[in-house]
Formats: structure tokens, sequence, C-alpha cells
């Protein structure tokens, strides 16, 4: 080409070249997510939210995943054969790679559960490991003594093979080790950087993302996984996460086009969703309760069951359900909600009353133990940031003042909420469980008496333990449910917490982006979506 030509073409190819600059910047899929609070950590020993679930099922993956639908589905595991007495199960792994090129193998398994047993990760999750044979003798080593981390039922036969012995027949366990906490991680990256193993250009992970970029308060983002052994498939590049605890701010990014999924909506503009962005509005059974949990460590509430029932009754659901929320839950009777297999629920005693009925008793209750007009009973009620969290507490503090309980109320946020939960240091505290699998166990074992922080209640009734227990060695499954029925029953009885709602998922999830399937446990993989 000659000189005087080439000048002249000069502008016509770079007009050209930043034509196709902008085309690749556009043909790159992005999903804009919103992700409610900023996420306490991205460690799966140490995390205990959904917020932080639904990062890390993005960035590592476990023996067992989530299918598109919610099914249990391979994960790391390709297949696993199951003795016949249900004992011990064999996994057998794919070859798979960690995102900086080293293989995954069983030893990495056998590590991350030791890890999530050992007294110094300080896991609230590790007792649902209980039980794998040798876990709970783990998890309980006293400080001064080394964990025998030999006896845990977990053992890499060779790289490709995992072999996991039960102290009993666990029906759900498949369902069980998707659960974030057995998610595998990169021991040489744990034990070279430390705590700072989950920052950028630290994490190694082996999900169909890796970790990219993380700006506090501000966005996440997370990158496609050349290395993940089903890269072909997962057609978006980039997924990024926003933590915003103001629903209301979150959904006008929506309607601006900024996000593309919402974590939740505000109820004061469910109506007006309902009428003009029904298609793109998913309000569906959610395996969750909301509730109000109560400190059993702190009188009066703690020894005075009839504070707890009065409390309890004075608060109508119905109202909470439809007008409050705006339909967005369903009014909640029970711990265990609908939606776990062929378990039967069973309610609190008061379920059939009417609302004025309960307001009588409620009254009733609080004057045979003491409180009344002239002596109301306070207490204070501890919930995380949120929209909606705080028009439910303003409502049952009035629904409390009509029956003499005089209730203030203490925001906080996300984190920092957790730890005023978790050290016990709150009168009566909003809380929530989301099913980690479908099956009333996810429910009735937290609140186990060595169930640790996740029994945020203090909660300890030796007959509740037994019977739990007891369920873990029943093989026939009609039996096994009645027994966990018997168990929930007694739990209610104690109201340890108060049951307010049951959760429905409720997101925006824009038409551009395919492959969001409903599941009652509300998990999607971004390896299954695509954004156009």
């Amino acid at each position: 080409m000659k000189e005087a030509l080439r000048k002249l073409m000069l502008p016509a190819m770079a007009a050209a070249g930043l034509m196709a600059g902008a085309f690749n910047a556009q043909a790159e899929s992005v999903l804009h997510r919103g992700n409610g609070a900023e996420p306490e950590t991205l460690d799966p020993a140490k995390s205990t939210g959904v917020i932080e679930s639904n990062i890390q099922y993005e960035l590592l993956e476990g023996l067992t995943t989530y299918a598109e639908d919610g099914a249990v589905a391979p994960g790391v595991a390709k297949s696993w054969d199951v003795s016949d007495d249900g004992l011990t199960y064999t996994f057998h792994l794919r070859d798979e790679k960690w995102s900086n090129g080293d293989p995954v193998t069983a030893a990495d398994f056998v590590y991350s559960f030791q890890r999530l047993l050992d007294p110094k990760t300080a896991s609230d999750y590790a007792p649902i490991a209980d039980v794998i044979v040798g876990a709970e003798g783990i998890r309980k080593t006293a400080p001064d003594k080394t964990p025998d981390f030999g006896t845990l039922g977990a053992k890499a036969s060779d790289d490709h093979t995992l072999v996991v012995t039960l102290n009993k027949p666990t029906p759900y366990l498949l369902s069980l080790f998707r659960h974030s906490s057995f998610l595998p991680v990169h021991k040489a990256s744990v034990e070279k950087f430390g705590a700072d193993w989950t920052k950028p250009g630290n994490f190694v992970g082996n999900g169909a993302f890796t970790l990219a970029e993380w700006t506090p308060q501000s966005s996440l983002t997370v990158v496609k996984n050349p290395n993940f052994y089903d890269a072909a498939n997962v057609k978006l590049d980039k997924i990024i996460y926003y933590p915003t605890e103001d629903i209301g701010e979150e959904f006008k990014r929506y309607r601006a086009g900024e996000l593309d999924i919402t974590y939740e909506v505000p109820s004061d503009q469910i109506k007006f969703i309902e009428s003009k962005l029904k298609d793109e509005y998913e309000a569906k059974p959610y395996l969750g309760t909301y509730y109000y949990v109560i400190n059993l460590t702190r009188e009066p509430l703690g020894k005075q069951k009839s504070i707890r029932e009065a409390l309890a009754l004075a608060i109508d659901r119905d109202t909470l359900a439809d007008k409050v929320t705006q339909g967005s839950f369903l009014p909640g009777w029970s711990w265990v909600p609908p939606g776990t297999g062929e378990y039967q629920n069973t309610y609190v005693s008061f379920k059939d009353m009417k609302q004025a009925d309960r307001v009588k008793k409620a009254k009733e209750l609080l004057k045979e133990a003491g409180y009344g007009p002239d002596k109301p009973l306070k207490l204070e009620i501890l919930y995380n940031t949120s929209e909606n969290h705080k028009k439910i507490a303003i409502a049952v503090q009035s629904m409390w003042k009509k029956v003499g309980v005089e209730a203030t109320l203490n925001n906080q946020e996300w984190q920092v909420y957790l730890d005023t939960r978790d050290n016990k240091a709150y009168d009566v505290a909003r809380a929530a469980w989301i099913g980690d699998y479908a099956d009333p166990m996810t429910f009735l074992d937290i609140f186990l008496s060595d169930a640790g922080v996740r029994n945020d209640a203090g909660y300890n009734n030796p007959k509740y333990d037994e019977l739990v227990k007891k369920s873990a060695g029943i093989s026939d499954p009609k039996e096994r449910m009645q027994v966990l029925q018997d168990a929930e029953k007694i739990f209610l009885d104690d109201l340890p917490l108060i049951p307010l709602l049951y959760y429905k998922t409720k997101h925006m999830v824009s038409k551009k982006v395919h492959g969001w399937t409903y599941n009652n446990l509300d998990f999607h993989l971004g390896r299954y979506m695509s954004v156009n």
C-alpha cells in the first residue's frame, strides 16, 4: 500500500477499529445482579447467609450442585455409589482444575471438611457435618487439644475417589453436600494468604466463575473461569453483584436498566409491579420462614413462657402478609415451612383462633405475669437494615402496644446485626431461615442444644434433642417424618421463636435474562443463564 493512500485510509480504518471495539464491548455478556447486603465473607467455612452463598456457588463447586430447576446434580463428583446399609458413599470425581490450573483432587475435599470442623476455624455451620463419622468429636475438641483429623470418615483413596462414612443413614446427604459449607477450598492459597485468601488476586476457585474485583459496599465482579470443566456451555462472561440494602433504591436501579435481577422488591411497589411489570416479577413459594427469635438467656422472656406466648398471640399474621408486605409473604404458623417433601406440617396451638381471641388471651397472660397499662413490658426489637424489615417491625411494635408491650426498634447494618444476634445481645430479633436442602432437618437441627451460634435463641430441650437425633437413624420415611413432627410440636410449644411469615421468592427478572428457572430453594447459578 502506498503511503499517500494509507494516509487517506487511516481515518476509515480507525473508525472501523473503534466500531469493532465497540461491538466487542457490547458483545460481552454481563449480568447485573442485586444481592442485598455486603457479603459477610466469601469463605465457605465462615459464612452463614444467602447473600454469600449466591456468590460462592459461582466461585466454587461441591461434590454435588444445583441443576437449573434446583434439583440435585453431579458437581465435582460425576457419580457415586452407596453401600447397602446407606452408611458409605463413594464419590468418583471428574478431571477438574482449579482456576490456577492445579488439579482438583479428593484430598482437597478432605482438607476442606477438616477445616470446616477445626475449632480454630470457628465455623457457625460446623455442626452440619455431624452426620459424618468423627465430625462431632473433632469440632468439639478442647481449645488446648489438637483435633484428631484421622478419625474423620472422609478419606481420599486416590486423587479421584472420596469415601465418606456416616454415623447413620442420611437420606438427604446428596442435597446436604451441595451446601456452601461443604464447598472445597484451595489449600495452598488458604495457607499462603490466611484470611486474605478470599481477596481478588488471591482467590483460587473451581467454579464456573472466578473473583475479579471487589469494592466493598459498591460491587463485586466475577468473570468466566476458562478452567471450569463445562466452560464451553457457560454463556455469561461476567456477573456483577451490587449490595443494596435500600430495596427502594434497588428497584429504581432495575427500572433504570442498571440491574437485570433484583434481590428483593419493596412491598409498597407490589401493586404497581403486578399491574405494570407482572411478566418480570417472580413471587412464588420459597423454602424459608421469617420469624422473631427470642433471647432465652435474658429475663423475663427466657424463663416465662407465658410472656413469649402473649407476644406470639398478639401478632396478626394475616395483616402482616396481606397489608404490611402487600402479599409478598404468606402468613406463617410453623417453624418448618411447607414444601419439604412428604413432611406434614405441625402448627402453633393458636393457629385456628380468631385474632380477637388471641389478643384477649395475650392481655390475660401478660396481666398474670404482672404487666399491664401501668406497668408495660419493655423490650427491644433488633432488625437488619431493610425497608421491608422496618415496616414489619413497626407493625409488630403497634400490635404489641395494644396488649401492653412497649417495644423500641434497633436497626443495624447486616454484619453488625449478625454479631449482635450471635452474641445474644438482644431481646427479640428479626431473623429468617432459608432451607439448605428440601428436608425438615435443615430447619430442626439448628436449634439443637449443641448447634452453636446457629441456635440464636439459646434453646435447650433434651427431649427435642433426643427426637431430632433419633430421626437420623430411622430408615422408614414415614416413621422418620413422624418423629420430626413430634420434635417440632415440642419446639413450637416452647416458643423459643415466633414464626411470622413464610417466604415467597421476590425478584424482578429482566426479559433480557434467560435460564432463570423457579425453584423453592431460590438458588440460580449463572452458569445456566444468558443475557441478550
